[in-house]
């Protein structure tokens, strides 16, 4: 089963572009921990918004890679940035473009 999750952060007046610098940094060893995609994208209309979607190989895969090292600097470095609020969604793929591999879907015509 495909694994996402979606998240907002809320980071304080004028350190956005910090946290996303931060969360994209540690990007790189997620492959490995059993990561097919991890975008972080920002508010077109909230200046001090950070969205973060994943898709992982399991929700224990995503749990686990929380106790990496690497992640757990990554959001020791980011808290004292954010504010503390935080939204997040789990769900479990189904389907669709660009998943139908992850999922093990057959394409449809």
């Amino acid at each position: 089963m495909t694994y996402a999750y979606q998240g907002t952060l809320r980071t304080r007046p004028g350190r956005r572009d910090e946290v996303v610098a931060i969360l994209l940094g540690g990007a790189d060893g997620l492959r490995a921990a059993g990561c097919h995609l991890y975008a972080v994208g920002v508010s077109e209309t909230d200046p001090d918004l950070v969205v973060v979607s994943e898709l992982w190989s399991s929700k224990e895969h995503h749990d686990a890679s929380l106790e990496l090292p690497e992640t757990k600097a990554s959001i020791a470095a980011a808290m004292p940035m954010l504010t503390g609020e935080f939204t997040g969604v789990e769900a479990r793929v189904e389907g669709g473009l660009g998943v139908d591999l992850l999922t093990g879907a057959a394409a449809r015509p």
